[in-house]
């Protein structure tokens, strides 16, 4: 006899064993988004599945799909699963399940996924939408008719054309959303991944959704320019529960901006206190919401590292960008986090509209005055959906298929190739690995490295001259 069929498959498309980078990161967390669903529909009485992908392998979920018996399966699709997701969508839709697509990507893509497979595109928020679609999907397949009255959807009409019904509104109490549904998962394993490769085992959670900053970069697909916040005692619980539970060393904070409300902050430091807990953590901040204050609460948290989007040294790029900070609100925040013995993690920007070598020079310049524990530079990529794609869609093109690639596969026409930003990269690592090297007390005792350091700089910096002619075509 044949296992009864969910009313639910939920699956997410990343397989870290089969992703040579993401195996060399390790750094693996559980997919929250498809179990805060899971949890919302569970409670709503419905029979849900997990398929976690990230321990598994492609030919597993395959297994699954073709195994049956069909009902309805929900995949989360962001640009770095997309060509997993759209393969595994074909497998779902030829053994006869109804395909739902989810997550900041499809959305954007509305005629991509639906020719790749899907019958729906959820857009924004997945839970109450997920609570109306499932059953009406289940009962009654992709009718148009029927999908016309659920708010939030994307799906074909008996014309073929795509019809988009009106945006769903959000959640405003998210402390009505139950926790995420870990049980349904191996989280000990994530756990244990991480310790393993970092001998410090790491559990993520969210204390608000969403974002109100209007950087033109970054996608706000899901829950647009919303930010709303659960209550103290919720994610204090939910700390206590985890630590108990699971036995983490750390918490990864994976909010947009944790210290977007210093009040708030400042009440969940003070609980943490009241129940005697503390737990080392990592979050992302922007340097205008760091003061003395929060910086000194975050240190008193356990909180050990700081990750700040600087992307330029440059104001003028940052201006373009609409990022709503200053070059030197960047370096206060990072001194103020090193005053409390805070690590810091910068993040970079190359290739942004309109950036010249002289932009290039101030964010070489703007690193070495910071000094951040760490930092990671990316060659901008527009993002559709976003006001910068919008600014430069008409240059934009790929070598890659859609299907199989991503929208970090972009180039924009006009702009300087990628062996240009290489040695922009050398150049801001060789004059980073200098300025330590002279600030050092010990640099007597340096002179080879300090040496090698500056011929190295000056190598990379001519490299970048030499490229300069160079642009995508």
């Amino acid at each position: 006899m044949s296992a009864a069929a969910p009313d639910l498959l939920l699956t997410h498309g990343y397989f870290l064993e089969e992703d040579p980078k993401e195996k060399l990161i390790m750094k693996p967390y559980a997919p929250l988004g498809i179990l805060y669903i899971s949890a919302w529909l569970r409670r709503a009485g419905m029979a849900v599945e997990i398929f976690d992908s990230t321990f598994r392998k492609t030919s597993e979920l395959e297994a699954r799909l073709r195994q049956g018996p069909p009902s309805v399966v929900g995949f989360y699709a962001n640009l770095m699963t997309r060509s997993n997701v759209v393969r595994l969508m074909g497998v779902a839709k030829e053994a006869g399940w109804r395909v739902v697509a989810g997550g900041p990507e499809p959305a954007s893509y509305e005629d991509e996924y639906l020719a790749g497979g899907a019958d729906v595109i959820v857009t924004g928020e997945g839970e109450t939408t997920m609570e109306e679609l499932v059953p009406v999907l289940g009962r009654h397949g992709a009718d148009p008719e029927r999908l016309a009255r659920i708010a939030g959807i994307s799906f074909r009409g008996a014309d073929s054309k795509v019809v988009r019904t009106p945006e769903r509104t959000k959640i405003a109490d998210i402390d009505l959303i139950p926790w995420p549904d870990r049980e349904s998962v191996d989280i000990r394993k994530y756990v244990d991944t991480w310790r393993q490769a970092h001998g410090t085992g790491s559990i993520s959670i969210i204390t608000a959704r969403g974002c109100p900053y209007k950087c033109n970069w970054c996608s706000h697909g899901v829950y647009g320019f919303s930010h709303r916040r659960r209550s103290v005692r919720s994610v204090v619980d939910e700390v206590e529960f985890l630590m108990g539970e699971y036995r983490p060393d750390m918490l990864w904070i994976a909010d947009d901006v944790f210290t977007i409300k210093p009040a708030w902050l400042f009440d969940y430091a003070a609980e943490m206190k009241r129940r005697g807990l503390r737990i080392p953590f990592e979050c992302i901040t922007r340097a205008d919401r760091m003061n003395e204050e929060v910086a000194r609460t975050l240190a008193e948290l356990g909180c050990f590292r700081v990750w700040i989007g600087s992307e330029s040294g440059s104001q003028r790029i940052l201006d373009a960008m609409q990022r709503g900070v200053t070059v030197g609100e960047v370096r206060e925040a990072i001194a103020l986090a090193r005053r409390y013995g805070i690590e810091t993690g910068m993040f970079l920007m190359w290739g942004y509209e309109g950036e010249e070598v002289e932009d290039i020079e101030a964010t070489v310049e703007h690193v070495k005055a910071s000094n951040p524990d760490i930092f990671f530079t990316t060659i901008s990529y527009p993002i559709k959906g976003t006001g910068y794609f919008e600014r430069v869609a008409a240059r934009v093109r790929s070598d890659v298929s859609w299907e199989n690639g991503s929208d970090r596969d972009f180039q924009i026409q006009g702009r300087h190739s990628r062996r240009y930003y290489d040695f922009a990269s050398r150049y801001l690592r060789r004059e980073v690995e200098l300025s330590r090297l002279l600030r050092d007390s010990r640099r007597g005792r340096k002179i080879f490295e300090i040496g090698r350091a500056f011929v190295s700089s000056k190598v990379a910096r001519i490299g970048l001259a030499v490229t300069d002619y160079e642009v995508e075509a």
